[in-house]
């Protein structure tokens, strides 16, 4: 069996056997991965790589919004739609204009949902351990700045299971 074939057989495994909160990371990672390399290939003008990275980006971009369940909270999951959508339009202009700078500003988002997603895996592990889990707050599970913030804003949670 080649390396290659050893690298997608684990892949294929970690992918089958990963948590939900998992595979979101794993999609998150895979975005950041590829907008690198349509970014890398805009730079150096390989139009080629920069249309393969931006378009399996768009396409983890689409998968990122599309799961999104706005059973809990609505509001919440409509707005990371919109950050989703965003990111959709800012691929599509960046591959249309040839422009570098447009996706500089996708990965800095997608870093960001990504370090913000690790947060809200850490808290969910924390309050399983505890025996609690089930609850997150809006602010450790997505890259959305709540409007009404403070000792008197409403508290919103949103339920993640396994």
């Amino acid at each position: 069996m080649s390396q290659n074939a050893n690298v997608n057989a684990y892949l294929r495994t970690k992918v089958l056997t990963a948590p939900p909160e998992e595979l979101r990371l794993l999609l998150l990672d895979g975005a950041i991965k590829f907008a690198v390399q349509g970014r890398e290939g805009l730079a150096a003008k390989n139009y080629e790589s920069s249309f393969s990275g931006i378009s399996q980006c768009r396409d983890i971009v689409v998968e990122l919004m599309t799961t999104i369940a706005p059973t809990v909270d609505a509001e919440l999951a409509a707005k990371v739609r919109g950050v989703f959508s965003f990111l959709f339009t800012e691929l599509t202009e960046a591959s249309l204009e040839k422009n570098p700078a447009r996706l500089d500003k996708v990965i800095e988002i997608l870093q960001f949902e990504r370090e913000t997603w690790v947060l809200a895996m850490q808290k969910i592990a924390q309050e399983r351990a505890a025996g609690t889990a089930g609850t997150i707050t809006p602010a450790a599970s997505a890259p959305v700045s709540s409007p009404a913030s403070g000792p008197n804003a409403p508290r919103v949670s949103v339920s993640l299971s396994a």
